[in-house]
């Protein structure tokens, strides 16, 4: 799945349970795709492409293949950021709520 058709479902896809807990925004730059703001609140996904929100929790940066990877569950976030194929700018805490609209 690409990266624009992993962030045109995510909200219909993404079950209010798995946000309870996260009141964050977030900037997702995918090289080669496009850039997207994330915004979760009150149970609800917004998500908006393009420009930059005027207001984020973090900016995430990685690749096309990367993201592909992380989306099919074939690379652990975790270590795509340990290694640096992930770039994080901003709240890492909010970042790790994150793993529960991959799970």
């Amino acid at each position: 799945m690409g990266a624009r058709a992993f962030f045109d479902g995510l909200a219909a896809r993404t079950e209010p349970a798995r946000l309870d807990g996260i009141d964050h925004s977030y900037r997702f730059e995918i090289e080669g795709e496009g850039n997207w703001n994330v915004r979760i609140h009150d149970g609800t996904v917004a998500v908006t492409e393009g420009a930059a929100a005027p207001r984020t929790d973090a900016t995430i940066r990685t690749s096309a293949e990367v993201f592909d990877r992380i989306v099919a569950g074939k690379q652990n976030p975790a270590t795509a950021y340990m290694t640096g194929k992930v770039k994080v700018n901003g709240d890492l805490g909010a970042v790790m709520k994150l793993q529960r609209l991959f799970g």
